[in-house]
């Protein structure tokens, strides 16, 4: 009985720690403003004359359509544009006097598209007492010392502004000497000076190997159409969210969604889906090998952002596809119509997960130590701007049903900042047939930044 005792004891010593099941956690708004949806701004003095106008390729087929608001969506905007839109905000980052900033990501959703899309940041600061937004500046992407290894829309150009048809931007981290971005076409990182100025573009590594998307510059349609084109990485699944350690040491890029294996499914490991977390060096400038895994929870398709709270946690957005509240979700077999408002795929999921990347389990899957639920949001002071069309008794309670939410960073000990990307004129979310502003929410949530 004594050596039965004692190989038990030493099999328990050997095994690894049991970890505790991941928690919900309460959250309360504690502010509430919003850049409304249709805002357009100055393309810079020195760009080509084209980009006074964007949208133009947004029609059937990317065919270029020149007249003005000739192409109408279900929001009731229209398009083209006369000006460049402030939308799609897709990462975001304090700056620490209360302005942050914020990445407006392709232009209009596709490669194909979004030729006329200027690429830019901005700094800005949400009023969370009178509602409005602060535009304080942009910071407009270029390339004009060509590193950029690949023909750019602007090629000729002396300036070399970038666009949508070039990158598409989803992630952003400040550092001293400009910013790092993430990167889905490619997927690339890809390093800008304060000017916005590109110094380098890095493509990604796994294995020793680059890792590509479908719109990777460097792949084409072959000649013979029975022969895939071969890439492992989603069409709009690349680096959406990008965290930083906070000594500025490392990158870590994760992917939107699963990479595809060798069958061409997405990538499964103990029947769970995952994303893959690549980690990059910034002082070499390269990727160190080590990748980690984000599984997702059942539900959830996609992440929206990711940003480190601390040297070993991090904030990561899980969501599903659907928009607008699910008490208004069409009937099976229905659609909306202007006697019947619903949406046809409401949200569901919609979440901020904390999770500790230093607590791996053998496979390298993070440990999730909990979440809030952005569908669930108490809202006792009424900070609300709005309530939208949702038709349960919303008293009290607030709602984040929108179709990306590509914003989250903490704030302070007790506070997040949430944003969604409107994708201007396409996204919905508050109303059925209105285009979704650009939303901030303070979040107050000191149970779940206390979490170990």
């Amino acid at each position: 009985m004594k050596i039965r005792l004692a190989c038990l004891a030493a099999a328990l010593a050997l095994a690894p720690p049991v970890l505790a099941q991941p928690r919900e956690f309460p959250a309360s708004l504690a502010g509430h403003a919003l850049v409304p949806a249709y805002r357009m701004i100055v393309p810079p003095a020195d760009a080509p004359p084209g980009f006074a106008v964007s949208g133009r390729f947004t029609g059937p087929g990317g065919t270029r359509t020149d007249a003005m608001g000739a192409l109408p969506q279900r929001t009731g905007i229209t398009l083209p544009f006369v000006g460049q839109p402030l939308q799609g905000f897709s990462g975001i980052k304090p700056v620490g006097d209360g302005s942050y900033w914020v990445l407006t990501d392709n232009g209009f959703g596709t490669k194909r598209n979004s030729p006329d899309a200027l690429l830019f940041l901005s700094r800005v600061t949400p009023d969370w007492q009178g509602g409005g937004v602060a535009v304080h500046q942009h910071v407009f992407l270029s390339d004009p010392n060509r590193l950029v290894p690949f023909r750019i829309e602007n090629e000729h150009t002396r300036e070399r502004y970038l666009t949508g048809a070039d990158f598409d931007p989803e992630s952003i981290q400040p550092v001293a000497d400009g910013f790092w971005i993430g990167e889905e076409f490619g997927p690339y990182l890809v390093h800008v000076d304060r000017q916005g100025r590109v110094t380098g573009v890095y493509p990604t590594l796994s294995g020793g190997q680059e890792v590509r998307s479908p719109d990777h510059p460097a792949l084409q349609l072959g000649a013979d159409p029975t022969r895939a084109v071969p890439y492992a990485v989603q069409r709009s699944g690349g680096y959406e969210g990008m965290a930083m350690s906070p000594d500025g040491a490392n990158l870590y890029a994760l992917l939107e969604k699963p990479m595809f294996d060798a069958a061409g499914k997405p990538e499964t490991a103990d029947g769970r889906r995952f994303l893959r977390i690549f980690e990059f060096a910034t002082a070499r400038r390269a990727w160190t090998g080590r990748e980690l895994r984000f599984a997702l929870d059942e539900g959830a398709t996609a992440i929206g952002d990711f940003n480190m709270i601390d040297a070993r946690r991090a904030l990561i957005i899980e969501r599903d596809d659907g928009e607008g509240d699910p008490s208004m979700a069409c009937a099976a077999g229905t659609q909306s119509t202007p006697d019947n408002r619903c949406f046809a795929n409401p949200a569901r999921l919609k979440r901020i997960v904390l999770v500790d990347l230093q607590a791996t389990d053998a496979q390298g899957f993070v440990r999730r130590i909990g979440h809030i639920d952005l569908m669930a949001i108490r809202d006792p002071q009424n900070r609300a701007r709005f309530k939208g069309e949702a038709r349960r008794d919303l008293a009290g309670v607030f709602t984040f049903p929108f179709f990306t939410i590509e914003n989250v960073a903490m704030v302070d000990a007790e506070h997040i900042i949430v944003a969604n990307d409107n994708n201007l004129p396409f996204s919905i979310g508050r109303f059925v047939d209105r285009a979704a502003d650009n939303e901030f929410i303070l979040l107050r949530v000191p149970e779940l930044l206390q979490a170990r």
